[in-house]
């Protein structure tokens, strides 16, 4: 399934065919998740049967009791009323038992589904490339994981136990009906019928209902999402206003979702307790009569009564469940479809091992297209011998960034190969590939934790002293020594605790402590200032020596410990060479250069 395939099922308008493969892969989903717990699921249906068996037998004791317990006792003989009184109670401590056993029991199952499946959405999502990952709103995937999941939540803690529950205490009960009296038992049949059409008509109105409800909410989140993610730009560009009319619309809109519903649910609800009515006061009535010719006795009528009405108290808590049911339904869809999502960039089948990676790269015969449309790399070939610093410039889309990713394997060319030492990246072994190659991008993110922390997420076996060894080369000791706790600062949330220079500095010190053989920096120097940068290429300088690298720069003072500088334009490389021989020409890079060194008086 692809990227805009999860996207499209934002809207409504299904075809059959697409119901069907939708509905199909979350009961592929939903069987994956109950497999593991079948034993467990197999005590509580035992448990739970025995249980309904247990509650129901009641108004039978009731009838045995006043049908002959109480002519007994005229007699003075207490036994059968003693018997039915003592029957009545043990089966209503064993079902009220059996019933807090089967709570715990399902409980149980429904946290384990839970925690199963909320590991998969976060380990999937993870694996995902980063295709996905570009198109698919972080804003969604949070949703995946938070209301959808809460979804899904609310139907296993209580809307399916209670439908399991109340539709085996109704079948029971309308058995118990018949075994007593079965005229009473075509009565309550007969009333199965409109209650039939109303759970049908309830059944198409609220499906696509409930489906408006989980994508007005999903949008809702990722207006929210979206919007605190870029809190800055927001502030900057004064946009707070238009975001209040945007996410009032959301939200009035989510509003107008949930009222449907709830108007679907508000008939839904009354109508079943009504027929309850109507079934209980005909048998009341009916029954009344044969009590008064004679052909029923009073104990098995106040029976059926008990019954009749006994067999509609579940009726609220099944519309209950179909209210939670549809909400959930359409989470799992949505669920399925990110967890069937597959990689563009897939682990190889028969990985080949690269310990000792020398660092040489190639670009062979290579063509890659984001979208089948537009080719970004037409017919491209590049070698880099390994130890060679490479600079890229060119004008923003010219496929620097393009080609930086493909060396990571972010993505795969569309034809053609990438390759590392004569190995295509498609065959190296994963843990080969991120141990050899490396990409630092303009944007540093820190995760929460110390400094420390995050420099050694490059080696997350690394010392104290390799740690501060790493952030020196890169000109970040000073910096770090001066934070109040030094390397075990807490950076706060995405950093925010320190600068952005400060950022990429530590982001660098990361890639370093890692010691790749390939080190790509995509536009890594963009948020220092002109003191750090210098301070950063003087650590390059040294770091980079014997090391692939490639960097790609709009700042050409980036370019001076370059070996060599590739010029990109429209995905082709137009000029190749030494920086030193391009500047003394009058190519593009001569032009670039002379530009940069004016801006600069």
């Amino acid at each position: 399934m692809t990227v805009e395939g999860v996207e499209g099922e934002e809207r409504q308008d299904f075809t059959k065919s697409e119901s069907k493969q939708i509905r199909a892969r979350s009961l592929r989903l939903l069987s994956s998740l109950i497999r593991p717990l079948r034993a467990r699921i197999a005590l509580t249906v035992i448990v739970v049967l025995v249980s309904t068996a247990a509650q129901v037998a009641g108004p039978t004791f009731v009838a045995l009791g006043i049908d002959r317990g109480l002519p007994a006792l005229l007699n003075q003989d207490w036994f059968p009323i003693g018997l039915a009184v003592i029957a009545f109670l043990v089966t209503g401590i064993m079902g009220a038992v059996l019933i807090a056993w089967y709570t715990v029991l399902t409980a149980r199952i429904s946290q384990a589904i839970l925690i199963d499946l909320r590991k998969r959405v976060f380990l999937h999502t993870q694996r995902l490339s980063l295709e996905f990952h570009e198109s698919y709103t972080s804003g969604k995937i949070i949703a995946r994981q938070t209301s959808d999941l809460d979804a899904i939540r609310e139907l296993l803690d209580s809307g399916l136990s209670e439908l399991v529950q109340g539709g085996l205490y109704m079948l029971f009960t309308a058995i118990a009906l018949f075994s007593i009296d079965w005229l009473s038992g075509l009565m309550l049949l007969a009333s199965m019928i409109p209650l039939w059409f109303l759970t049908r008509w309830f059944q198409k109105a609220s499906q696509k209902a409930f489906r408006e409800t989980r994508t007005a909410s999903a949008r809702v989140i990722v207006h929210f999402v979206e919007t605190m993610t870029g809190i800055r730009a927001v502030k900057a560009f004064r946009k707070e206003r238009r975001n209040e009319l945007e996410y009032g619309d959301l939200v009035e809109k989510y509003r107008f979702a949930n009222e449907r519903t709830m108007n679907l649910f508000g008939i839904f609800d009354p109508a079943l307790v009504l027929i309850g009515n109507v079934t209980l006061a005909v048998v009341l009535l009916i029954g009344g009569l044969r009590v008064a010719s004679g052909g029923l006795a009073i104990g098995v009528l106040l029976a059926t009564l008990l019954y009749t009405r006994s067999f509609y108290a579940p009726a609220p808590e099944i519309a209950m469940f179909y209210n939670s049911y549809q909400s959930a339904a359409a989470a799992l869809e949505k669920i399925s479809g990110v967890l069937e999502e597959v990689p563009s960039v897939p682990d190889p089948t028969g990985p080949i091992s690269l310990w000792n990676a020398k660092g040489a790269i190639e670009f062979k015969d290579v063509e890659f297209s984001y979208k089948d449309d537009r080719i970004v790399l037409p017919e491209f070939n590049l070698q880099i011998p390994s130890g060679q610093i490479v600079a890229l410039v060119g004008s923003t889309g010219a496929g620097k960034s393009t080609l930086a990713k493909l060396i990571s394997r972010f993505y795969d060319p569309t034809s053609g190969s990438v390759r590392l030492d004569g190995v295509d990246l498609r065959q190296l072994h994963p843990k080969d590939l991120r141990r050899a190659i490396v990409m630092v991008t303009q944007e540093a993110y820190l995760f929460s934790g110390t400094v420390a922390d995050n420099i050694s997420i490059g080696k997350p076996d690394a010392s104290r002293d390799e740690i501060i060894q790493a952030a020196k080369a890169v000109g970040a000791h000073g910096f770090i020594s001066a934070l109040p706790n030094g390397y075990d600062t807490d950076v706060n949330k995405r950093g925010g605790r320190v600068s952005a220079g400060q950022r990429q500095l530590i982001s660098f010190a990361r890639a370093f402590i890692a010691d790749p053989v390939v080190l790509i920096l995509d536009e890594a120097t963009a948020s220092l200032d002109i003191p750090s940068e210098r301070l950063v290429q003087e650590g390059l300088q040294t770091l980079l020596a014997d090391r692939t690298a490639v960097i790609i720069a709009h700042r050409l003072s980036t370019v001076a410990i370059a070996d060599r500088v590739l010029v990109m334009e429209h995905g082709r490389i137009v000029e190749d060479g030494a920086p030193a021989d391009l500047i003394a020409g009058t190519g593009r890079f001569a032009q670039l250069h002379a530009a940069w060194r004016d801006s600069l008086v």
